[in-house]
């Protein structure tokens, strides 16, 4: 219920803030053209100089106008020449493309999908899930009390957790949606999402990850001077988004976290991974970039020579179990068709009539009134985004570092906010759509909070790392 009201509204909100517009703004003629078979965007204002400090092409170009585009940046100068608005338009498509890309997207996991299914069935059928049930139940039996000890979900849920860990994306969602259809046959109500289902998928959402590479990569394509600076903010900023998921639902299921079991796994947990931080900070970002692909394509092989190893130890039909699992995946990618394509169109809309525009402004707005540094609100469309479209948050802060550079602060902050969150109601989309859960509960409201306290605590750790 929650969902599809939240649904509904974004489709109202988008429409009456598009008509707002049409009809008090003629520069936004075309913008019912734009949702539904045109190309728009997220136009947000993103910064106000002096004329004097543009390059001096803008420069140039402004003397005989007062509206300039070059590379989806629009440059706008007030009546005297001295002022100038910067905004950034990071398109999209309308409704009709919007649908079509959306099953673009589910074709595109058909191959992911099957390939990892199939080991997955070869590793169900050969038991390596249920040792890794075992492996874990200590931990998962008391974060999970409604599971059964030793049920195959906590395989499952492992594996997705340590791909996310990796930055396995491909990986993580077959692993993720494997998990969710295990955690739906202990479910009593078919429709109803469970307390086991909301816990997991907090805390993937919420999207612990070791490196950010792709966040790495981009920096170093835009020219930083140190480009893995951002690497420790990033991992401290969605570790804490990670622990407010997993307190936030455990307040709502009454789950007390303070069992020696929780604390040790969790102190345990930390503690790797904090040794792992003190070793790759030492890296230079080229061997940072090395050991990140040696580790997460390193594994992936390693489970697939461990599944196989353990299949023909069991005596299985290897190429039969990956055959049966691989159809699975197949047919979960056509059934999340629909929930994709409805929830992607009415983000589409969202996003190319303005609202983002007029919610940037509003904070920036905010914040000058209260007299704080308004440098944060530069950074955070990537953020606003990040929970509905995680290429459009790509984009953002592309465009970040493209208008403010590289090293800037608020370029820094939007690669902190790209890699503290995950695309929350794309998850909800597919992970739900794909066992048919229509009672999404108060997962919305759980994720959408883990986010909140990832933004903030990637806000404080931009100025703590270079404010």
């Amino acid at each position: 219920m929650v969902l599809s009201r939240i649904w509904s509204a974004f489709i109202i909100v988008a429409i009456v803030v598009a008509s707002i517009k049409y009809l008090f703004f003629p520069a936004y003629g075309d913008i019912y053209n734009d949702m539904v078979v045109g190309k728009g965007g997220d136009t947000v204002q993103i910064a106000q100089q002096p004329l004097a400090g543009m390059t001096p092409s803008v420069q140039e170009a402004l003397k005989t106008t007062d509206l300039y585009e070059e590379q989806h940046i629009s440059y706008k100068t007030d009546s005297l020449k001295q002022s100038v608005q910067v905004y950034r338009v990071q398109a999209t498509d309308g409704v009709i493309g919007t649908s079509e890309t959306a099953v673009k997207i589910c074709l595109g996991l058909i191959g992911i999908m099957t390939l990892f299914m199939g080991f997955m069935s070869i590793a169900e059928k050969a038991g390596g899930i249920n040792l890794l049930s075992r492996m874990i139940q200590p931990f998962f039996s008391r974060l999970f009390p409604e599971v059964p000890k030793n049920h195959p979900s906590f395989g499952h849920m492992m594996l997705n957790f340590s791909a996310n860990l990796l930055g396995l994306d491909n990986a993580a969602t077959p692993f993720g949606l494997k998990a969710m259809e295990s955690l739906q046959t202990l479910n009593p109500s078919a429709e109803r999402a469970s307390n086991a289902q909301i816990m997991f998928l907090c805390l993937h959402a919420s999207g612990l990850t070791l490196i950010p590479v792709s966040i790495i990569a981009i920096r170093a394509s835009m020219n930083a001077q140190n480009p893995t600076d951002i690497f420790l903010p990033c991992l401290i900023a969605t570790f804490a988004a990670t622990m407010a998921a997993m307190i936030i639902v455990s307040i709502k299921q009454r789950i007390n976290l303070f069992q020696p079991v929780i604390l040790a796994y969790i102190g345990g947990i930390s503690a790797v991974i904090a040794a792992l931080v003190v070793f790759l900070l030492r890296l230079n970002q080229s061997e940072l970039a090395g050991f990140s692909k040696v580790l997460s394509n390193g594994i992936i092989l390693l489970i697939f020579f461990a599944i196989i190893l353990g299949g023909i130890y069991k005596k299985i039909n290897v190429f039969d179990a990956f055959i049966e699992g691989a159809k699975e995946g197949f047919w979960t990618c056509v059934k999340i068709i629909p929930y994709l394509v409805g929830m992607l169109i009415a983000i589409s809309m969202l996003r190319t009539s303005g609202v983002f525009e007029v919610i940037i402004d509003g904070m920036k707005w905010l914040a000058a009134a209260a007299g704080t540094d308004t440098r944060f609100v530069d950074g955070l469309p990537t953020a606003l985004i990040k929970p509905l479209s995680g290429s459009g948050a790509r984009g953002m802060m592309v465009d970040t570092m493209a208008t403010f550079g590289a090293d800037s602060f608020p370029s820094r902050l939007a690669g902190i906010l790209q890699g503290s969150s995950d695309t929350t109601f794309y998850v909800i989309a597919v992970y739900y759509g794909a066992v048919n859960i229509r009672n999404t509960r108060y997962t919305v409201g759980a994720m959408l909070l883990a986010d909140l306290v990832g933004i903030i605590t990637a806000v404080i750790l931009a100025y703590m790392f270079f404010g």
